[in-house]
């Protein structure tokens, strides 16, 4: 391991946990919605069931075991401390593989598909898996000035795989980590051999618009959908970070309502979150948010990048991306592109799959699915 690559535990002190039960316990609640369903937020019923279970029942020192035993470590890059996971298969020819989570995910995404994917049945598929936390997230240090966008968090990863000494790796990624894995091929072509994305991000083509499929008029329908009810998040985050931030880093409530509402929404649940993951899981990614503050840090990579990101979709495609791509559509996922769509764009896909089961959060909520994609694919380039 290079100079500059220490080993990382985590290792929270236990007033932090007593802190965090006082503040449940003591919460301020609201009144109840006015509706008997989810459309006016978190129910206050559920909510207030979920964080007395938070309270009183949910075990972190478990989930910090569970983490600490993968090998984790933190390096510098760019100015910024970076924590990330680093499992070596036991394979010596596996291939390398940077998976990048988003928001409001984390490294515990891929807590139960690194075992997998670093030591299959067939030693062909095996992958040395490097998972960094983003800058602002999890463990990363929080940026103390602006400039941290997909397209430098992209070439932090770059200089990451150079120190770990990869010179031939593939990349993956959802959420914010798709637009992230899409600007580690264009920084770094020579290097990628592939990028395996859950989805791609393309603009619908207007081309195409008087001869649409049923899928592709449903996607669209979707993308209408969510701009009227879904996306207030993402403007708050996106215009004022720092305001929702004091809540979001002072009220384990708020914040545990703020990120199950996607749970809820973005995964392929039938109406309720628990239905595909449990309290346990879903605590489990609120705590990498709760114990290090940051609430407000991860909301700024909204008001760094999102604005280029709808311009993508508003102007169409502006640049192509010339390395191999593997391409999973879950059902419940947004946006959901259509390949003629995406073939814009991404102009050597090698893969492409429509699953009948999964959103947003694929490696959470459909582990073996989402290995046997990402298998899939690298086959093909590897």
């Amino acid at each position: 391991m290079p100079d500059d690559v220490v080993p990382f535990r985590i290792e929270i002190p236990e007033a932090e946990l007593a802190d965090l039960r006082a503040r449940l316990r003591g919460t301020r609640w609201p009144e109840a919605e006015t509706v008997d369903d989810w459309s006016q937020g978190v129910p206050l019923a559920y909510l207030q069931d979920l964080c007395g279970y938070w309270a009183e029942h949910y075990d972190w020192r478990r989930t910090e075991a569970r983490l600490n035993a993968f090998p984790q470590f933190r390096t510098e890059i760019d100015g910024l401390g970076i924590h990330f996971l680093h499992v070596r298969s036991p394979h010596p020819d596996a291939l390398p593989l940077v998976m990048t989570h988003g928001w409001p995910g984390s490294i515990v995404e891929f807590m139960k598909v690194v075992g997998p994917l670093t030591d299959p049945e067939d030693p062909a598929d095996a992958f040395h898996v490097v998972c960094p936390s983003l800058p602002g997230y999890g463990f990363s240090d929080r940026p103390t000035a602006p400039g941290w966008t997909v397209e430098r968090i992209a070439g932090a990863w770059v200089q990451l795989m150079a120190r770990l000494g990869y010179r031939r790796y593939g990349a993956q990624g959802g959420d914010w980590g798709t637009s992230i894995s899409t600007a580690i091929a264009q920084l770094d072509p020579e290097h990628v051999v592939g990028i395996h994305l859950n989805p791609p991000l393309a603009p619908p083509d207007p081309a195409t618009f008087d001869d649409l499929t049923p899928a592709e008029q449903a996607s669209l329908d979707a993308l209408e959908r969510a701009k009227d009810w879904e996306d207030g998040y993402s403007v708050q985050q996106s215009t004022r970070p720092q305001t929702i931030g004091y809540g979001l880093v002072d009220s384990p409530a708020l914040l545990c309502g703020w990120i199950v509402e996607k749970f809820r929404a973005w995964t392929d649940c039938d109406g309720h979150p628990e239905n595909v993951l449990t309290r346990d899981e879903m605590l489990d990614d609120v705590m990498l948010y709760w114990l290090p503050r940051t609430g407000a840090s991860s909301a700024r990579l909204y008001w760094e990048s999102i604005r280029a990101v709808a311009a993508r979709f508003r102007d169409g495609v502006t640049d192509t991306v010339d390395v191999p791509t593997g391409c999973s559509i879950f059902p419940k996922e947004l946006p959901r592109p259509s390949r003629r769509w995406a073939e814009r764009r991404f102009v050597d896909i090698r893969h492409w799959n429509e699953l009948p089961k999964g959103g947003h959060f694929a490696a959470f909520e459909q582990p073996a699915t989402f290995v046997d994609e990402v298998r899939t694919f690298f086959r093909l380039v590897r």
